[in-house]
């Protein structure tokens, strides 16, 4: 490689999407750190750059076309040409499907599917260029179905059919794409759905360790490590799958 590759991560400023980041970084990538409010990526820039690699902090709506365009715009001209993308930033609005409500609906598919589907389209033009790219969108056991989560559930499954298809087109211009999909992850976002059932965190990580083959929850470290894999220069003749980081072979 004559110049590191540049990375874009989406919902970087904590969690998965943090621990990607930062993980991509120590594999060489100057990591654009992606997140809705800008200030909150101080975090993760400041410990990319204080362990030496080169981060950069963006502000963007994932589901704001002119925001998106702008952030890889701004990324490509102060960090470099991304050839790589997290499609990572989430949010959960859990509900049972009787009372779900438009907004439910609309929220979760505007950040996880529309998000992903921009930024997927700006970044693309910068691999296709480059002959080299590699897309990892973050789907979910959940695609599998969870009570409470049908929106969340089809968005989830949906990135899998979005992921296929653009390991499909963008093969032959030397991109791959691929999906994760953790389990049970020790994360804000799962803090959240045990203070939503009302259930002590310490307990709900217990639980959900004891369905786990490996008996333990999952850590963002654990899909950082493979999606760190899947941007690799080896891993390019992996495309178009779905690997679930759940600690065994069901949800």
């Amino acid at each position: 490689m004559s110049e590191p590759r540049v990375a874009i991560v989406t919902g970087a400023a904590r969690g998965i999407g943090a621990a990607t980041a930062q993980r991509l970084a120590a594999d060489g990538m100057a990591v654009a750190v992606v997140d809705i409010d800008e200030s909150t990526t101080k975090e993760t820039v400041e410990a990319i750059t204080g362990a030496g690699g080169r981060a950069l902090g963006v502000g963007a709506d994932v589901s704001d076309r002119a925001q998106v365009e702008a952030a890889v715009e701004r990324v490509a001209a102060e960090l470099g040409a991304p050839t790589v993308l997290v499609n990572n930033a989430g949010v959960l609005r859990d509900n049972l499907l009787f009372k779900m409500t438009n907004s439910d609906w609309d929220t979760v598919m505007g950040v996880h599917l529309r998000g992903a589907f921009l930024f997927s389209q700006a970044a693309q033009k910068h691999m296709v260029e480059r002959k080299w790219g590699r897309i990892v969108n973050l789907s979910s056991t959940s695609a599998l179905g969870n009570r409470g989560q049908a929106n969340y559930a089809a968005a989830k499954a949906g990135l899998q059919g979005f992921t296929k298809t653009l390991a499909i087109e963008l093969g032959p211009f030397g991109v791959t794409a691929n999906a994760v999909a953790p389990g049970f992850i020790v994360t804000d976002m799962t803090a959240a759905t045990a203070a939503r059932m009302k259930v002590d965190f310490e307990d709900f990580q217990k639980h959900a360790a004891a369905e786990i083959p490996v008996r333990r929850p999952g850590r963002p470290e654990d899909v950082a490590h493979t999606i760190s894999f899947l941007t690799s220069e080896g891993a390019g003749f992996v495309s178009g799958q779905v690997i679930y980081v759940a600690g065994g072979p069901r949800a």
